[in-house]
């Protein structure tokens, strides 16, 4: 039989690894009677870990939530996967860096050697997409509250920053009401946070930043969640941030016939549909804001193009052939060459 030290560490993980687990399973695992179990139980309670048992056929042992954070009890790969998570946390806008590097520490000062020496190895730069502004970061606070709004299913009232207040006369210096809505789903996209939810003023769906929501309290009267259009909360904040017509599409969609392979097409195609059509060929159904937009976002492709339509598709090429063709001449008449 293992030491009582050795014994305690085995049965907290096997408890931290499933929610139930029956007396005689555990004292089959452990090697040990269920007198045994029990006494071993007794210990891990008086340290602080919450173990609570529940009667039946197989009754046994669960390991609850309890008042603190008792010690926990890490495999290899767990301790790697939450200290790689905790690196590259600084790139989630939630507002917890300086916590997260805090728990990097901590946990690495509890690893053992060999593993330590893995992470120290293994340093991470998280470089997030280039924007134009930084993404805000959002107090980690606000997406608490937000968060359990939205699993107790309950009305929140809000202060909402609009992105560019209006200037305000004399006449017009009052706060505006709160905002009421039922929260739905608490979002990431694009390294900022988003709020899902139904408007209750304006009986439709909206989609705020977390960054501009100062929550109220307290919280409204609990609610009936609706159905999400098209049912697929990730489709759905995707769509509105094509166009502004609210159809969920882009406003520009076009169909062409590129001179590659579909394999190679679709590695830089997120956002569109291609179809093979040969070794060297393809179509390929794409998106965007404006067909000069489109049209330049399908000639990055090093390849001939035929374009199946629409015209206005044909026309953003020509629009840009222009302004291309204009840039060569200006840059033909100061002497520069390529």
């Amino acid at each position: 039989m293992p030491k009582t030290s050795a014994r305690l560490l085995s049965l907290l993980s096997l408890l931290q690894a499933r929610r139930d687990w029956p007396g005689a399973l555990l004292a089959e695992r452990l090697d040990i009677s269920p007198r045994t179990v029990r006494r071993d139980v007794d210990r891990l309670r008086e340290l602080g870990y919450p173990i609570v048992a529940f009667k039946g056929p197989d009754g046994g042992y669960r390991l609850d939530a309890g008042a603190e954070l008792p010690p926990l009890l890490f495999d290899d790969e767990q301790a790697v996967a939450l200290a790689v998570a905790l690196q590259i946390a600084t790139t989630s806008g939630a507002g917890i860096e300086e916590s997260a590097v805090r728990a990097l520490n901590t946990v690495r000062q509890v690893m053992p050697a060999r593993l330590r020496r893995r992470i120290d190895t293994l340093q991470v730069t998280a470089v997030d997409r280039p924007a134009i502004r930084p993404n805000p970061q959002v107090d980690s606070g606000v997406l608490l509250t937000l968060s359990a709004a939205v699993h107790a299913r309950e009305v929140l009232r809000f202060d909402y920053t609009p992105a560019s207040p209006p200037e305000a006369s004399d006449d017009d210096r009052a706060e505006p009401p709160p905002r009421r809505a039922q929260p739905h789903h608490l979002v990431t996209w694009g390294g900022r946070w988003y709020l899902v939810a139904w408007d209750l003023d304006r009986e439709d769906w909206r989609v705020f930043r977390a960054d501009r929501i100062n929550p109220r309290t307290p919280t409204g009267p609990r609610f009936t969640p609706r159905e999400l259009p098209g049912g697929n909360v990730a489709a759905f904040v995707t769509g509105r941030f094509r166009g502004a017509d609210g159809s969920g599409d882009w406003p520009c969609r076009g169909e062409v016939i590129l001179g590659l392979s579909a394999a190679a097409v679709s590695r830089y195609t997120h956002d569109g549909v291609v179809e093979e059509l040969g070794p060297d060929r393809c179509r390929l159904v794409l998106g965007s804001w404006s067909w000069p937009g489109l049209a330049a976002a399908i000639g990055r492709f090093d390849a001939d193009i035929e374009v199946v339509g629409p015209a206005e598709l044909k026309d953003g090429f020509a629009y840009l052939a222009r302004r291309y063709a204009d840039a060569a001449t200006a840059a033909s008449s100061r002497g520069t060459h390529p």
